[in-house]
């Protein structure tokens, strides 16, 4: 558990410190982890927790100018909201071995006639919890007497296997630098409020180097040895909170699982 921008998670010596967090934005600090364990953190975000995304459809209509495959493509890439706790993959689905039930896939119809532009909120789900994140990704452009008809699939996937199921956009910082309060700020990147200072948000900033350089001019520059920033931008229909928390999930399963195999090499 933890809890943003004051409290500390401790456990087993690593400590996690939120400092900002929105709906689809996150930024927390680690320490007490090797850079091996950052990267793989990293890489579990973006292509290792399973998200919502369109894999198959078929169209009844398309008089558009682009084909089916590109727009098929364009529709994949539309984030989509959805209850983790509900859907299952589709290949590991008790419920119907795969097949394709209302646990593991949902189904989107769209019908609209030009002109005008298609967009992802004329999309129409048969699920309650699964609709696009955002209603204004345009699709494709219909002209006078042009129609678009369409029924397509939804299922769980990772990003791993295709960019659509990507969960978020994830970058870490090692050993970040912190200027103390009473140096000057870069006027363009919003400092971050540590205990020590306001950590420096970019390193190829002209403002902001120039604070850093004016910092040590007065002794007031430290590095948080051990340290990582984690920024995280989702870029699917989960919070970055929950991207964070499902990654963590999976990263202790995997190294449970594999503690398993060492014990059968034994």
């Amino acid at each position: 558990n933890y809890y943003k921008n004051q409290i500390y998670c401790y456990r087993d010596s690593v400590q996690v410190q939120v400092l900002n967090k929105s709906k689809f934005e996150m930024q927390f600090l680690v320490e007490g982890i090797k850079s091996s364990f950052a990267s793989a953190l990293r890489r579990v975000m973006m292509s290792e927790i399973p998200t919502l995304a369109i894999e198959y459809v078929d169209f009844k209509k398309n008089d558009s100018a682009l084909n089916d495959e590109i727009v098929a493509n364009r529709l994949g890439l539309i984030p989509l909201t959805f209850e983790k706790d509900v859907y299952n993959v589709n290949r590991d689905c008790d419920n119907c071995k795969g097949k394709g039930c209302s646990r593991c896939q949902v189904k989107l119809v769209m019908k609209k006639k030009g002109p005008g532009m298609v967009f992802s909120g004329d999309l129409k789900s048969d699920s309650k919890d699964v609709k696009p994140v955002f209603d204004d990704i345009p699709v494709v452009e219909l002209f006078d007497n042009q129609d678009m008809q369409f029924e397509a699939v939804a299922q769980l996937g990772f990003g791993r296997v295709h960019t659509k199921w990507q969960g978020a956009v994830v970058g870490y910082q090692e050993n970040p630098v912190v200027i103390k309060k009473e140096s000057k700020m870069c006027s363009v990147h919003k400092p971050i409020p540590v205990s020590n200072g306001y950590l420096v948000r970019k390193s190829d900033c002209e403002m902001c180097v120039e604070s850093v350089e004016d910092a040590k001019k007065k002794g007031g520059v430290e590095t948080m040895e051990n340290v990582f920033l984690f920024n995280v931008e989702s870029v699917s229909g989960m919070d970055a909170e929950d991207v964070v928390l499902s990654a963590a999930d999976v990263v202790e399963k995997k190294f449970n699982e594999f503690g398993k195999d060492l014990k059968k090499l034994k």
